[in-house]
Order: C-alpha cells, then structure tokens, then sequence
C-alpha cells in the first residue's frame, strides 16, 4: 500500500521523546556493517544450531531489545513486544499515541533493502550470484528478483550464526508458518479453487528460488539442500519486507524489529522511508493505551491472498469477497465493480454487496441472454446506464432480472458449498501431526 502522506506532515514527537531519538552509541559486538569480503564456499556440510530454523523450535526474543538499542533503533516510550502463546508476537502500546506520531525509526544501515543488498552480493561473488538472477529472469522470475536477493542475504547472515551481526533478529524470527510454501502435498489437495491457485504462486518462485541458487557461490551447499532452511530464509522474507512505501523507490525492505506489526483491517500504523533511507513508523490515528499496533498486510477482504501468502486468517475482517472464478476480468466487468474490495459477502449480516448484484447480472445473466428482438441490447443498455450514472435505467433492468440475478448467485453459494464439503471428506482421518495445517485450512 503506498503512502501519500509526507514526512513534513508527520507531528514532531515531544522534547523528551526528540532526545530519545537522538543517535546511540553503537556496541562494537552487534554493529550493523555492510557484508564484509568472506570466501566463497560451497563445501559446508553441517552448522551449529545458534540459530536452529527447525519449525518447533522457540522464537528468542529477550536479546532483541538490547541489540536494536546497539542498532540504533529507537521507540517511542510505552511500546511493548506483547504475545499470548509465546510464538505470534506484536507491538502494543501502553500510552495513548496521537495521530502523526513517528514511533519507531530504524537506521538505513540495519534496514534491508534490496538495491543495497544486490551491491553486496555481488561484491562477494565471483559471479553466481549474477548468474542466479539472470536466470530467474529467465524463466519468468522477473518480479520476484528484489525478494531473491534478500533471500539471499539470510542464508548469507545464517550460514554465519553468531558471527553475523542480526543474529539475535534472525533468532527471533518465526519458525513456523501456515502459508502455501510450508504445506504438504496433501494440504493442496484440501484447498478450494482460489487459494489453491494463488497457494501454486507462491511455491512455484519458492521453487524457482530454489532452482537458481544452485549458481550462487556464496552460499554453501549444506544450505541450498537444506529445505528446512531454506522455506525459513524464504517465509522471512515474503511475510516480513515492505514494498511501494513512500520513499522506498524500487526496493523491497527489511526492515528489522520493525516487521513485529501484525496485520489488521483497522490499521493504525505505516512507514515510509526518508530521502536517506532510514524507515519511519509512524501512526495514522490516535491509539489508546494497551492497544496493538497494525499494518496493512493487503486487502482485508481477501482472506485467501493472507492466507496463501502469510498463513492466517483476518477474523476482523467484516466481509470477504465473492470467489466466482468463472467471470472473466475484462476492463467492462472491471468497470461494474469486479474487485476484491468491492464484490463482497458480509459475514454478520448476510447482506450481499451491489457490486455482486452489477456484476453477476451483466456477466453471467445478461451475457448469457439468448438472442431475440425482445431480449438483445439489454446488456449495453445495462452497461452504458451503469457508466453514466442513469440509475433509473438501471434499476428497472436489475429489477426486471432480480430473479435471474439472485438464482446465480444461490447456485454459486450452494456449488462452492459442497465443493466445500468434499475437501472436508478428505482431511477426515489423517493425522494432524503429520499435517499440522489441515485444522486452519479448514477453518478458511
């Protein structure tokens, strides 16, 4: 989501917060520096567990706080990590924060970003890693080469566990997900139409990643085998960097500690990025105390992209939209409401958006007229009335095909229904040990 908000609108915190956000001494054990010249190696057969990516292991937070205040990162008084399971953590704050108020910036330094990082790698590399990124252009990874280059830089910074300079961010990290790429196979099976093929999106770059990192010469081959691993390094990136924020240009970033906002229909937080680089925080509304700080992930009501991609469900969301596959996305459907944001289902009332009603009678109904003197030209009619505002011309026509209309509907509510119900059938004696997900799946 992009940021139209600019720095010089954002409210000054007060005198004593300034102070605080005043630069820090830096400890010498955890300077953020930029990669430094290592030998290429692809020989590593194994790596001490400092940071272990097995998914039941714990997240360590407790030395996060002292290495952010060494990074340089500062907050504003009153925000807090907070967690109610020990696995999914979140800022909080416990004093009211005014609407406009910077409350977390992160040096450029510590910030991952991904122009930066490509400079890095290729300082280090003999080659590979140019040679990776060429070819997953190649085969279709275009967009997706921003992210490769951070997945990148995590294996780089794991393969050096204590040594590296984030390694007590990168041991906070999470270790398990939900998402599409840590499914199994029987998982996608259980998966209705729309997060099945938006879930194959995912783990098709995750195995494009996978394939051209066989050519990066800074990464040791115990890694690039190494799957646990390399889902974590991916997972990390996909669910915690910033794209199109304000400031950001072309870069997709990491930004450390300040990925720990959980995603929310009602958000009360965003970033942006300075001329210098350096990421801001800052809040869109006035928060009370002992309330958690979110961000957007994406549309809320979409449930399907956050599940795919981050593995949860937005229970705050008051509607989700309606997952009609067979409509095609042409700029006339477009143009009658065709959106995620728009063609909705609300969950507590029922009621159903109009833009469902628009699209489904132009697209289903009125396209699927058959010819005749008494029924051709009401689907431009319906159309151009639509576009030049002549609600009484449509109204009459909706109104004359309200049946039709509510009959598609129906037979699409009670079609995705029982495909519902098959999935269901399948997940019916397996084992939610060996396929932890099922439970989640089934409950989206």
């Amino acid at each position: 989501m992009r940021i139209y908000k600019t720095a010089s609108s954002i409210v000054v915190l007060s005198a004593l917060a300034v102070d605080a956000f005043a630069p820090l001494a830096r400890s010498t054990n955890h300077k953020i520096d930029s990669i430094q010249q290592r030998p290429a190696t692809s020989t590593t057969t194994s790596l001490a567990a400092f940071i272990n990516t097995n998914e039941m292991s714990p997240r360590n937070l407790p030395p996060l706080e002292e290495w952010s205040v060494n990074a340089g990162i500062q907050k504003v008084e009153g925000l807090e990590l907070y967690t109610e399971d020990g696995l999914d953590w979140q800022y909080i704050t416990t004093a009211d924060i005014p609407q406009g108020t910077t409350i977390m910036f992160i040096p450029a330094g510590v910030c991952l970003a991904s122009s930066a990082i490509e400079a890095e790698l290729n300082a280090i590399s003999s080659g590979g890693v140019a040679a990776a990124v060429d070819q997953l252009g190649r085969i279709g990874g275009q967009n997706s080469i921003a992210d490769f280059y951070l997945f990148v830089k995590l294996l780089v910074e794991y393969e050096q566990q204590e040594n590296s300079p984030f390694a007590p961010w990168l041991d906070s990290l999470p270790r398990l997900y939900y998402n599409s790429v840590s499914m199994t196979d029987f998982c996608y099976e259980c998966l209705p139409p729309l997060v099945f093929s938006l879930s194959r999106l995912e783990r098709v770059k995750f195995d494009n990643f996978r394939e051209v990192l066989k050519k990066v010469d800074v990464v040791s081959d115990y890694s690039k085998n190494n799957m646990e691993v390399l889902k974590w390094a991916f997972n990390s990136v996909y669910t915690r960097a910033y794209a199109d924020k304000d400031g950001q240009g072309s870069d997709v970033t990491v930004t450390p500690v300040g990925d720990m906002f959980n995603h929310g229909t009602e958000t009360d937080i965003e970033v942006y990025f300075d001329e210098g680089k350096n990421a801001m925080v800052y809040t869109t509304r006035d928060v009370p105390a002992n309330s958690p700080l979110r961000i957007s992930y994406g549309c809320p009501t979409n449930p399907s992209f956050l599940f795919a991609r981050y593995g949860f469900l937005d229970e705050t969301s008051p509607a989700t939209f309606c997952k009609m596959m067979d409509i095609p996305k042409t700029p006339e459907n477009v143009n009658m409401g065709m959106d995620f944001s728009k063609m909705l289902f609300y969950h507590d009332t029922g009621d159903i958006s109009p833009e469902v009603m628009d699209v489904v009678l132009y697209a289903k109904v009125l396209a699927g007229l058959k010819s005749s003197p008494e029924t051709d030209g009401y689907k431009d009619a319906f159309y151009n009335a639509h576009m030049q505002g002549d609600q009484a011309t449509k109204g009459q026509i909706a109104e004359q095909f309200r049946y039709e209309t509510l009959s598609e509907i129906k037979k699409h509510v009670d079609t995705f229904l029982e495909s519902l119900e098959e999935l269901e059938k399948k997940s019916y004696g397996k084992s939610m040990e060996e396929h932890p997900r099922l439970p989640l799946i089934l409950r989206h």
